[in-house]
Protein backbone atom coordinates (compact mmCIF):
# COMPACT_ATOMS: atom_id res chain seq x y z
CA UNK A 1 0.00 0.00 0.00
CA UNK A 2 1.14 3.52 -0.83
CA UNK A 3 1.89 5.32 2.44
CA UNK A 4 2.97 8.64 0.92
CA UNK A 5 1.63 11.84 2.49
CA UNK A 6 0.54 13.98 -0.47
CA UNK A 7 0.07 17.21 1.46
CA UNK A 8 0.22 20.06 1.10
CA UNK A 9 0.11 19.57 -2.70
CA UNK A 10 -3.27 19.46 -4.46
CA UNK A 11 -4.70 15.94 -4.23
CA UNK A 12 -7.75 14.15 -5.66
CA UNK A 13 -8.39 10.55 -4.64
CA UNK A 14 -10.98 7.78 -4.39
CA UNK A 15 -11.19 8.06 -0.61
CA UNK A 16 -13.34 4.95 -0.17
CA UNK A 17 -10.79 2.81 -2.04
CA UNK A 18 -7.71 4.07 -0.20
CA UNK A 19 -9.53 3.77 3.13
CA UNK A 20 -10.64 0.19 2.58
CA UNK A 21 -7.23 -0.76 1.13
CA UNK A 22 -5.34 0.64 4.13
CA UNK A 23 -4.00 -2.03 6.50
CA UNK A 24 -2.10 0.25 8.89
CA UNK A 25 -3.61 1.39 12.16
CA UNK A 26 -2.95 4.98 11.03
CA UNK A 27 -1.59 6.47 7.80
CA UNK A 28 -1.43 10.23 7.22
CA UNK A 29 -2.38 10.65 3.54
CA UNK A 30 -2.68 14.43 3.32
CA UNK A 31 -1.20 16.95 5.74
CA UNK A 32 -1.69 20.64 5.07
CA UNK A 33 -1.17 23.78 7.09
CA UNK A 34 -4.72 23.83 8.52
CA UNK A 35 -6.11 20.34 7.83
CA UNK A 36 -5.02 16.69 7.86
CA UNK A 37 -6.56 13.44 6.61
CA UNK A 38 -5.54 10.08 8.04
CA UNK A 39 -6.67 6.54 7.21
CA UNK A 40 -7.28 4.01 9.96
CA UNK A 41 -7.72 0.24 10.13
CA UNK A 42 -8.84 -0.99 13.55
CA UNK A 43 -8.49 -4.72 14.16
CA UNK A 44 -11.43 -6.84 15.36
CA UNK A 45 -11.95 -6.07 19.04
CA UNK A 46 -9.57 -3.10 18.78
CA UNK A 47 -10.11 0.58 19.32
CA UNK A 48 -8.82 4.00 18.35
CA UNK A 49 -7.96 4.54 22.01
CA UNK A 50 -9.49 6.98 24.48
CA UNK A 51 -8.12 10.43 23.68
CA UNK A 52 -8.84 14.15 23.62
CA UNK A 53 -7.59 16.86 21.25
CA UNK A 54 -7.87 20.19 23.12
CA UNK A 55 -7.48 22.39 20.02
CA UNK A 56 -8.55 20.08 17.19
CA UNK A 57 -12.01 19.38 15.79
CA UNK A 58 -12.25 15.97 14.14
CA UNK A 59 -14.46 14.41 11.44
CA UNK A 60 -14.42 10.64 10.89
CA UNK A 61 -16.25 8.54 8.32
CA UNK A 62 -16.71 4.78 8.52
CA UNK A 63 -16.20 2.97 5.20
CA UNK A 64 -16.32 -0.65 6.46
CA UNK A 65 -17.13 -2.43 9.71
CA UNK A 66 -19.16 -1.76 12.85
CA UNK A 67 -18.28 0.41 15.83
CA UNK A 68 -19.37 1.79 19.14
CA UNK A 69 -18.60 5.51 19.51
CA UNK A 70 -18.26 7.02 22.98
CA UNK A 71 -17.64 10.66 23.90
CA UNK A 72 -17.83 12.89 26.92
CA UNK A 73 -16.44 15.88 28.77
CA UNK A 74 -13.92 13.83 30.79
CA UNK A 75 -12.26 10.45 30.36
CA UNK A 76 -14.42 8.94 33.10
CA UNK A 77 -17.67 10.61 31.99
CA UNK A 78 -18.40 9.29 28.49
CA UNK A 79 -22.10 10.15 28.41
CA UNK A 80 -22.49 10.07 24.60
CA UNK A 81 -22.78 6.60 23.04
CA UNK A 82 -23.80 5.70 19.48
CA UNK A 83 -23.31 2.88 16.99
CA UNK A 84 -21.63 3.53 13.63
CA UNK A 85 -21.48 1.52 10.41
CA UNK A 86 -20.45 2.13 6.79
CA UNK A 87 -21.38 5.60 5.49
CA UNK A 88 -21.73 7.03 9.02
CA UNK A 89 -19.94 10.26 9.94
CA UNK A 90 -18.64 11.05 13.42
CA UNK A 91 -17.98 14.62 14.56
CA UNK A 92 -15.75 15.15 17.61
CA UNK A 93 -15.58 18.70 19.00
CA UNK A 94 -12.22 19.94 20.28
CA UNK A 95 -11.79 19.15 23.96
CA UNK A 96 -14.11 16.11 23.89
CA UNK A 97 -12.84 12.76 25.16
CA UNK A 98 -13.66 10.04 22.64
CA UNK A 99 -13.05 6.46 21.59
CA UNK A 100 -14.19 4.29 18.70
CA UNK A 101 -14.33 0.55 19.35
CA UNK A 102 -14.53 -2.08 16.62
CA UNK A 103 -17.52 -4.27 17.51
CA UNK A 104 -17.71 -6.13 14.20
CA UNK A 105 -16.11 -9.27 12.81
CA UNK A 106 -13.87 -7.50 10.29
CA UNK A 107 -11.36 -4.64 10.46
CA UNK A 108 -13.00 -1.24 10.98
CA UNK A 109 -11.96 1.03 8.12
CA UNK A 110 -12.35 4.77 8.55
CA UNK A 111 -10.75 8.04 7.68
CA UNK A 112 -10.31 11.04 9.92
CA UNK A 113 -9.98 14.72 9.11
CA UNK A 114 -8.37 16.95 11.73
CA UNK A 115 -8.43 20.74 11.77
CA UNK A 116 -5.79 21.80 12.58
CA UNK A 117 -3.50 18.80 11.86
CA UNK A 118 -2.80 16.53 14.79
CA UNK A 119 -0.05 14.15 13.60
CA UNK A 120 3.35 14.91 12.06
CA UNK A 121 3.52 14.92 8.24
CA UNK A 122 3.91 11.39 6.80
CA UNK A 123 2.89 9.63 10.02
CA UNK A 124 2.49 5.86 9.62
CA UNK A 125 1.66 3.65 12.61
CA UNK A 126 1.39 0.03 11.54
CA UNK A 127 -0.25 -1.02 14.82
CA UNK A 128 -2.21 0.40 17.75
CA UNK A 129 0.78 -0.31 19.98
CA UNK A 130 3.12 1.67 17.69
CA UNK A 131 0.67 4.58 17.73
CA UNK A 132 0.45 4.57 21.53
CA UNK A 133 4.26 4.48 21.80
CA UNK A 134 4.57 7.42 19.39
CA UNK A 135 2.01 9.43 21.42
CA UNK A 136 3.94 8.65 24.60
CA UNK A 137 7.26 9.65 22.99
CA UNK A 138 5.79 12.88 21.57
Amino acid sequence: MDTKDYGPAPYVVDIEKITTDNTNFRTAKWSGKYLQMTLMSIKVGGEVGLEVHPDTDQFLRVEAGQADVVMGPTEDNLTFQEKAQPDYAIFVPAGTWHNIINTGDEPLKLYSIYAPPHHPHSTVHETFEAAMQAEEDH
